[in-house]
């Protein structure tokens, strides 16, 4: 969907900045809504879900900005998030498989009981949160430059967007990693396939960054 709105883009007609006002309004509040409702979530795979319509809504606003540094700026994030949100629902699927539940409230403390598979989830949540070394930080770095050069108020409601993502990152990481492990659950150790699925995930979003060049072109 992202792509096909940035070839549409391309195509149409320069508009003035209060035309597209109004769309990038409803982006930044549908942004905003999306993380808060990432908050209210009691179900794992329901968070991550939440957080990719976040994400995305990011990418719309660096397209409708119509520049280069907005179109530079939703492919990275477009590629960061597909990897980052795919490794974020292995894990989920991981944590599944081993408590046949995806309630929060349930499936916790695994870092006790699967302490490699928590250094996976550290890792996820911290490339969801836009941190270095993963490609996410230029994507999303990228996006509020284009915004704030477009409209400098628009950083305040990036802003709240970027504190409400780190905070349901940290709590989804909190609810299923601390706390006091279910007995119930028959936590067996993680596979060689689950560490190198995780792996080929982790790996492009470090090493993209060495030359983010693949992504952003000459």
């Amino acid at each position: 969907g992202g792509y096909g709105i940035a070839r549409i883009t391309t195509i149409l007609p320069t508009t003035q900045q209060t035309t597209l006002l109004p769309l990038i309004a409803l982006a930044l509040w549908g942004s905003i809504m999306a993380n808060i409702i990432c908050l209210r979530q009691t179900d794992l795979k329901s968070l991550i879900a939440y957080s990719s319509v976040g994400h995305m809504a990011l990418v719309i606003l660096a397209l409708l900005t119509k520049t280069p540094w907005g179109l530079t700026g939703a492919m990275i994030m477009m590629i960061a998030h597909g990897l980052t949100s795919s490794m974020t629902f292995c894990l989920a699927n991981t944590a599944y498989e081993r408590s046949n539940t995806r309630t929060l409230i349930i499936a916790t403390g695994m870092q006790l009981t699967l302490p490699l598979l928590a250094t996976w989830w550290l890792l996820a949540n911290l490339a969801n949160m836009a941190l270095p070394p993963s490609i996410n930080i230029i994507g999303e770095l990228s996006i509020m430059s284009t915004l704030f050069y477009w409209s400098p108020t628009t950083i305040i409601p990036l802003a709240i967007n970027t504190l409400l993502t780190a905070t349901y990152s940290l709590y989804m990481l909190i609810a299923t990693q601390r706390g006091k492990p279910n007995t119930t659950m028959y936590m067996y150790p993680a596979h060689t396939r689950e560490h190198l699925l995780l792996a080929l995930h982790m790996m492009p979003l470090v090493l993209l960054i060495i030359n983010p060049i693949l992504i952003t072109g000459p």
